[in-house]
Parts: structure tokens; C-alpha cells; sequence
């Protein structure tokens, strides 16, 4: 326990020491939150309740992006030689890892939905209590993605483009850039079998649901999460390097598929009963007549507002 707590200490300083850590786990997070909402919503309360879910799952998703580059910049360096001489396992430093990620990158999440309480003046957050959950699992079991890719790539490069070949189907086919409804239907069937997709599902439900989804009503985006977790802590503690010279096989990298079991098996699920995809419309649905009755009351509202006579006077 002393371990875990001294390493996650020092992974927190070293992580903030890391720009590219920096960048993708505070500033990126920060920039695309206010891109949402500034910019997508316009500034408004309602849009940017809508687009609060898919911003926090952008970020929270970021989260292995930076720790896999971290953990194989700090081997290139031969910072984790250093770690391995003192009396560390594997684990310690994998899960310490995850929970200094963790405690950087919650308070992201709490800074954003203040900001968009108090700055942009979102009614009502949906239930806070869902949110945390889904964050917390959000944030380990992408960032235990990130300690898979660090140990099955060699180089920073490789690193780089794995993230990439993975990155850009999260963030566009799952509902965190371009509504789910908007897609179409074969890209939708397919995006069932990506976690970005529960992630994002989860947290409209939390905040757009009236009344917004309790824990209980989310329990298979949550066990989808800790099982898919459990898999990648597993995988990456076994063929975790701490030496810049240790290298591992192309078809280990084949390991990385283990970890989608679980997601497939629940894509199987839902392309059979379509109950997410079922429900995606009926958020869309909610926020398109709560965006018409809006504009309604806007219009009685100016239709109201007395004329004001003219200060010209006419002249005798």
C-alpha cells in the first residue's frame, strides 16, 4: 500500500511534468468543452446540456491517449529502469498509473460541468451521482486501454499511430462528435461495438433523461466498463517493459483484441434488440421539441413586447 501511494505521488508529478500528458489529459479537455459549448450550442443552456454528455465522453475517453504516451516516453527515457530497481511490480506501477490519472483528470470533469452550471447556465445537470460513476469508470477503463498500447508498442511512433487508428472511430462513430441519430443505420449497427458508445450513451441518459437515469438503469454500461477494465489491467500487466531495449512480437500485438470481448459480445446483444439505438431517438426526439417549444415562447414573448411609439413628432 506504502508502494501504491508513493508511486502514484511521483507519477502525478512526472505526468505534469510531461507536456504531451498535459496537453491531452487538461488543456485538450478544457479547449473542446468550451468548443461544445461556445461555439456547437451557441452559448445556450439547453444546448449545451445536450452536448454536455458527448464533451465529458470526449475527454474522458482522452484520458488513454495520454497515459499511453507517457508510460513509453518514461521507457524510451529509462525512467521506468529507475522504478524497477526499487522493489515495484508490475502492477504497482500500472495501477498507481491509472489512479494518478484519475485524480488529474476528475477534476477536469467537475470544472466543466461548474462552468457549465455557472457560466452557461445549464438548468439542471441530470443526476451528478450517474455522471461520477460513469467518469470514474470511464476514466480507469480507457485509461487501462492506454497501458495495453504502452506495453505492445516499441517506439513512440508506433504509439502514436495505434492511438490514432483508434481514436478517430471512437470520437466519430460513437455520438461524442456527430449525433448518433445522424448516422447512418449500418454505421450505427457497427458502433455498437465500440465502448465510446456506452460511455457516451450514459451520460445523455444521466442528463437528458427526465427524469435522468439513476446508477441501477445504467448497470450494463457499467459492467460492460469494469469487465472491459479487468481485461486490459490483466493483458498489460503481462507483457508490461520496463526496459527501452525489450521488445515485443507483432503477433503479441494481436493481444489487443482480446480486450474488445467483451463490447462485442454486448454489440451482439444490441444489434438484436436495438435498445440503444431506440433510445438515442428518443433523445433526440425530447430535445428537438424541447428546442421548438423554446422557440415558440420566444416568439409570444417578442409578440408581447408593446411597440414603441416613433420620437419623431410630426410638424404643425
Amino acid at each position: 500500500m506504502t508502494n501504491l501511494v508513493t508511486l502514484t505521488r511521483m507519477r502525478m508529478r512526472l505526468a505534469m511534468r510531461n507536456k504531451m500528458f498535459f496537453f491531452f489529459s487538461v488543456i485538450m479537455p478544457i479547449g473542446i468543452f468550451f468548443l461544445y459549448a461556445g461555439v456547437f450550442a451557441k452559448s445556450d443552456p439547453y444546448g449545451v446540456k445536450f452536448l454536455l454528455g458527448p464533451a465529458l465522453s470526449f475527454n474522458v475517453m482522452g484520458s488513454f491517449w495520454g497515459l499511453s504516451a507517457a508510460l513509453v516516453m518514461f521507457r524510451e527515457q529509462g525512467i521506468l529502469r529507475r522504478f524497477h530497481v526499487c522493489p515495484v511490480k508490475e502492477t504497482d506501477m500500472l495501477v498507481s498509473s491509472l489512479l494518478a490519472n484519475y485524480l488529474l483528470m476528475l477534476p477536469i470533469v467537475v470544472l466543466e460541468l461548474v462552468l457549465a452550471k455557472y457560466m452557461f447556465h445549464v438548468p439542471s445537470l441530470g443526476n451528478v451521482y450517474s455522471i461520477w460513476l460513469l467518469a470514474t469508470a470511464g476514466i480507469v477503463s480507457f485509461g487501462s486501454l492506454g497501458l495495453v498500447i504502452a506495453s505492445v508498442t516499441n517506439t513512440m511512433q508506433e504509439t502514436q499511430v495505434l492511438n490514432q487508428l483508434l481514436w478517430l472511430p471512437l470520437i466519430f462513430l460513437s455520438g461524442a462528435t456527430i449525433p448518433f441519430v445522424a448516422l447512418s443505420k449500418g454505421v450505427q449497427h457497427v458502433a455498437l461495438f465500440l465502448p465510446a458508445t456506452y460511455l457516451v450513451h450514459g451520460f445523455k441518459k444521466s442528463i437528458m433523461y427526465e427524469p435522468p437515469a439513476k446508477p441501477e438503469q445504467l448497470w450494463m454500461v457499467f459492467g460492460s466498463l469494469v469487465a472491459w477494465f479487468i481485461l486490459t489491467l490483466f493483458l498489460s500487466s503481462q507483457i508490461f517493459r520496463w526496459e527501452p531495449e525489450a521488445k515485443i512480437g507483432r503477433k503479441a500485438k494481436l493481444y489487443v483484441l482480446a480486450t474488445a470481448i467483451p463490447f462485442f459480445l454486448l454489440g451482439v446483444w444490441e444489434n438484436k434488440y436495438g435498445r440503444v439505438i431506440a433510445e438515442e431517438k428518443v433523445i433526440m426526439q425530447r430535445y428537438d421539441e424541447g428546442d421548438k417549444a423554446r422557440e415558440q415562447q420566444q416568439q409570444k414573448q417578442e409578440s408581447a413586447k408593446p411597440e414603441h411609439p416613433s420620437s419623431e413628432q410630426p410638424k404643425q
